[in-house]
């Protein structure tokens, strides 16, 4: 049974969050398909100057023709593996929102991250809708307003979560999910986008 719908009403935006929208049995089960069937790869990303790996590894599932880049980094196109065909089709009847891809980010251990940013490629258009599936071990998603600084906040997302966000978020608030030194598992998170073009 899917959770109740909890509404986060932020400055500017707001995000929605199932804490359970996969029962547990069925994340973990998924968790390890994705885990050893998808094609994971390590990209190299550019920074002042000087070219580091990407802290995580990454695969970019999508309809034909819909490519996504970001910081100098183009993923393969993948055809839909057919879990993430059913998860996609099992988000957009509960949510009403339509996707034609999904990032998946596979975090091997706590130092595994995502640096503060903001999904706003110009892929995406103006004010795009992020759904995310989190898999596997819990993790702290970071969120700050982008002029307000005194606006930020932390949710943990659970093993088998689902979390909009919408509105403006990506125009007004960053997020991040942070490195951690605490020994954990490995976790993986499935973000579905719309790409315009």
């Amino acid at each position: 049974m899917i959770s109740p719908i909890q509404h986060f009403e932020l400055l500017d935006a707001k995000m929605d969050y199932y804490e359970q929208f996969l029962d547990p049995i069925q994340s973990s089960k998924l968790f390890k398909e994705l885990e050893s069937e998808l094609h994971w790869q390590q990209d190299q990303i550019k920074m002042f100057g000087k070219s580091y790996q990407v802290p995580r590894l990454q695969a970019w599932y999508a309809d034909p023709g819909k490519s996504y880049s970001y910081s100098g980094i183009s993923l393969k196109i993948r055809d839909w593996h057919s879990s993430l065909e059913k998860l996609r089709l099992l988000i957009e009847e509960k949510s009403g929102y339509t996707f034609n891809s999904v990032l998946a980010n596979l975090y091997r251990n706590g130092m595994d991250s995502n640096g503060w940013h903001a999904d706003n490629e110009k892929e995406l258009g103006k004010n795009p809708i992020i759904a995310s599936i989190s898999l596997g071990t819990e993790r702290y998603f970071h969120i700050k307003h982008r002029t307000k600084k005194e606006k930020k906040h932390k949710l943990l997302l659970k093993n088998g979560s689902l979390l909009i966000m919408h509105g403006a978020m990506q125009h007004h608030w960053l997020h991040q999910i942070a490195k951690t030194k605490k020994n954990i598992g490995p976790r993986i998170n499935l973000t579905f986008r719309y790409i315009m073009s």
